[in-house]
């Protein structure tokens, strides 16, 4: 969970500068090589921008303001406002708010509210839904929706809220509270805005999940972009209609993109000086005690609780049947196979661009990065709408072929893998590489022996979250799996999609139980970046 945005990195910058002394360590195939490398990768991230781009001008003008500006549109963008509109302030209330009574405030049972709190994050937003239609099955339409949505998305603004006033020093609360400021003062006035980056970051992130949501809001019967793009493709390959709305869907992410960094502001957040850092000092909550700890098990029961429960009690309700191994097994397969290959390849091609980006820092490393991360922001939708047409124009041979699956894989969660071996790489000297080339060892057998070895934790790190991402992938599995292809993903989507709510249960499950490590790992990591 998700996610898929490039964390601020004055520190990777500035970790590569060696005052001016030594020389730069050899890259391990050349400078030529090692961009070549990157640059093919930006090329290729552009696949699904360049689709976009080419099929509006290929419908021709006339036709494409036709099919944009009509009544179907206009009620597909009016749910889409109305849905984030409600939907991100709700998850910058509930994840600031419990980042603070977690971080801030004397709460009993912190350390485990911290956890809870991050848990719904291991069930995809489709198997919520498919909970909470088990539990209410009249629910429909946008206030469905926002439930749905809230209670899947929250975490996004927790996590990195929550690691934020872990990071932040306490002295600068601790001196507005000498000048007379109350609590809620304090918070408003100075630990608020401090929030800012990690506000606007998760706001961001809720957002384009809403955009490329496509299972959750399907089930419901509310209908937004991505719902309506799967349906135009199901009636009509490929589709003039399908495709024009799918320029819409990438437009509106471009918006997003664009909103949330002129929402960063160019304000310093940073603690510059000597000196260990203040221990925060936690509010007694007093008599808000108790309601504090019954809002946090109310959010967490609607979050995780109900969800986990209808999983369960429809596992128990199918018996032994519905584990059948020539059923789930094939599924259980295929997915681990999917996410290890997918993970692998993902980090592999990371390399290249992370490399430059921390050992050769430039604006041509920035433009190569920041290619990779607007394609991730693109719904599955449209970048598998990408491929299937791709394929079957350019290359007929490789449609519905696992190496198209595990390309679109690797297009969409590749900042994941980037961010995290770009960490890794900051944190791995390069003098330590210099030392080794020096020494007579050739800068290949440098790089795997130094700069691997030490980068590898963080490496591994951003393969486990890719992993993630792909056994919870559905709209781009569900368009380019091979034939006979089962995931976990798209057997529980099968047979949920035909009220078939106990042959989809051990799929649910299933999915659940490989998420929770993982989001527990993105939740410590976190951690660690906020240097705790």
């Amino acid at each position: 969970m998700s996610s898929n945005l490039p964390a601020s990195g004055p520190q990777l910058a500035g970790s590569t500068t060696t005052a001016g002394r030594g020389k730069r360590p050899r890259p391990p195939f050349g400078v030529s090589t090692v961009s070549l490398l990157a640059v093919l990768t930006a090329l290729f991230s552009l696949v699904p921008l360049g689709y976009v781009v080419y099929m509006t001008v290929a419908t021709g003008w006339d036709t494409a303001v036709g099919l944009i500006f009509r009544p179907r549109v206009g009620e597909l963008l009016m749910n889409t406002i109305l849905l984030t509109v409600i939907t991100v302030p709700a998850c910058l209330i509930l994840g600031v708010g419990g980042a603070w009574l977690v971080e801030r405030t004397k709460l009993r049972g912190h350390r485990w509210w911290a956890v809870a709190l991050a848990a719904p994050l291991a069930i995809p937003a489709f198997v919520n839904s498919y909970s909470w239609v088990s539990a209410v099955p009249s629910l429909e339409g946008i206030w469905s929706g926002v439930l749905i949505a809230t209670l899947s998305y929250f975490p996004l603004v927790y996590i990195p809220a929550a690691a934020t006033l872990g990071r932040l020093d306490p002295a600068i609360e601790q001196s507005a509270a000498s000048l007379g400021l109350g609590p809620w003062a304090v918070f408003f006035r100075v630990v608020l805005p401090q929030l800012r980056i990690a506000m606007s970051g998760g706001a961001l992130l809720v957002a384009l999940h809403l955009l490329a949501e496509y299972g959750a809001f399907a089930m419901i019967r509310f209908d937004t972009f991505t719902t309506a793009i799967m349906v135009q493709f199901q009636s009509t390959f490929n589709g003039t209609a399908g495709n024009m709305l799918a320029s819409v869907l990438v437009f509106l992410c471009l918006i997003l993109l664009v909103l949330e960094v002129r929402s960063r502001g160019n304000a310093r957040y940073a603690r510059i000086g000597s000196g260990a850092q203040a221990k925060a000092i936690r509010l007694p909550l007093g008599a808000y005690q108790v309601p504090a700890q019954l809002g946090l098990l109310a959010l967490t029961v609607l979050a995780f609780g109900v969800p986990v429960w209808f999983v369960l009690r429809w596992v128990v309700a199918g018996g032994s049947e519905v584990w059948a191994a020539d059923e789930f097994l094939p599924a259980l397969l295929q997915t681990l196979v999917y996410g290890a290959v997918g993970a692998l390849v993902t980090t592999i091609v990371a390399f290249p661009m992370a490399y430059l980006a921390v050992r050769r820092p430039s604006w041509f490393s920035k433009m190569l990065e920041l290619s990779n991360y607007v394609t991730s922001s693109l719904p599955g939708i449209v970048v598998g709408l990408a491929f299937v047409t791709v394929s079957i124009r350019a290359v007929p041979g490789i449609y519905q072929t696992a190496g198209v699956l595990i390309a679109a894989y690797v297009l969409l969660f590749l900042p994941r893998a980037l961010v995290n071996i770009r960490s890794g790489l900051a944190q791995a000297p390069k003098e330590l590489d210099e030392a080794a080339q020096s020494l007579g060892k050739a800068p290949l057998v440098a790089f795997f022996r130094v700069t691997l070895r030490l980068s590898a934790p963080a490496a591994a790190g951003g393969a486990a979250l890719v992993f993630l991402a792909i056994v919870n992938e559905l709209t781009a599995t569900l368009l380019l799996s091979p034939n006979g292809t089962k995931t976990l993903a798209t057997e529980f989507w099968s047979k949920s999609s035909e009220i078939d709510y106990t042959g989809a249960a051990p799929y649910a499950l299933l999915m659940i139980v490989l998420s929770a490590p993982m989001t527990y790992l993105l939740f410590q990591q976190s951690k660690k970046v906020a240097g705790q």
